[in-house]
């Protein structure tokens, strides 16, 4: 997994061209990304998406060769979003570009099925290498995250570090843990993963049981200080 991944000045010979589907919900965001990769000679925008339910549905329409993703956003999750892309377009690759640094996202990008986890105030350099690194078949962390990660390895081996409480959930536990703390009643959660009620309201007794956490006001606050969900613009 290389930190500096090799980034051509040019294009290189013979490479082929990347099509890619550029997912963020800040519209800003996506089209300064756009704008961004547009400007690479073997780099092809084949489309937008502004959700992690758009992207699926883009995805399947245009068969991208990686997916760069957003990670918080409403709604079906990141993670969800790109289990169902990888079941359904298995030569798809995916991205994910994040302001998030902890070690529980990267390791549930990589539980997802994702191939490399860039953070956004990485340079647009470190960005394009990163997709083409991607391309190619291999992995890439930036290279602050993956430093955390080396540390916390080292911690661990030590004996200094104690497992945080939300690594003890499961994928699904956090997929319903992020769409209960954003308000959605438990139906709408089970219309959105494809699960019946009563499975959600088990998942949430299991979350709820795991993190110690007692009523919705708790779970809300816990998702928020997790950055599992957004704090809401003039909050």
């Amino acid at each position: 997994m290389p930190l500096e991944p090799r980034v051509p000045h040019t294009m290189e010979i013979g490479s082929a061209t990347i099509r890619c589907l550029v997912v963020d919900d800040h519209v800003l965001v996506r089209q300064g990304v756009r704008r961004l990769l547009e400007d690479e000679p073997d780099v092809e925008i084949v489309d937008e998406a502004g959700s992690a339910a758009e992207a699926v549905q883009k995805a399947l329409q245009h068969r991208p060769d990686v997916v760069l993703m957003d990670i918080g956003m409403p709604g079906l999750s990141a993670f969800e979003a790109a289990r169902v892309i990888r079941k359904n377009c298995p030569d798809t690759r995916l991205l994910f570009l994040t302001m998030y640094e902890d070690e529980e996202y990267v390791l549930q990008c990589l539980e997802a099925g994702g191939a490399g986890y860039v953070v956004k105030d990485t340079s647009a350099q470190q960005l394009v290498g990163a997709l083409r690194e991607v391309h190619r078949g291999g992995r890439y962390v930036s290279p602050q995250v993956f430093g955390k990660l080396v540390e916390n390895f080292q911690s661990r081996n030590q004996g200094t570090s104690v497992q945080p409480r939300g690594s003890l959930l499961t994928p699904r536990e956090r997929e319903v843990l992020k769409l209960l703390a954003e308000g959605n009643p438990v139906k709408a959660v089970a219309g959105i993963l494809g699960l019946s009620a009563k499975t959600v309201e088990v998942h949430k007794f299991n979350l709820m049981r795991k993190l110690e956490l007692h009523n919705k006001a708790q779970l809300v606050t816990y998702a928020i200080r997790k950055k599992i969900v957004k704090v809401p613009l003039g909050a």
